[in-house]
């Protein structure tokens, strides 16, 4: 089990992490307010609020596994 999506995308059997994508978003939303004069001890402190699920159907198959159609529902 890995944090990030790519692992999954590389074999991986199943990751479960914040979005990096919507992380990359909120951090170019702090260096555009920092470029402009905020001063960066003056930024709140903020923690991750969208988790990806990310399963690899094949790497489960050779592993012998049947993931459960409930399951299999909610990946994106």
């Amino acid at each position: 089990m890995y944090e990030a999506r790519e692992f999954v995308e590389e074999e991986c059997l199943i990751s479960y992490g914040p979005d990096i994508i919507e992380m990359t978003r909120r951090s170019a939303a702090f260096v555009d307010k920092i470029l402009k004069g905020a001063n960066p001890a003056d930024l709140p402190i903020e923690q991750p609020t969208r988790f990806e699920l990310a399963l690899n159907a094949k790497s489960a198959r050779t592993l012998g596994l049947t993931l459960p159609p409930v399951l299999l529902a909610q990946i994106r």
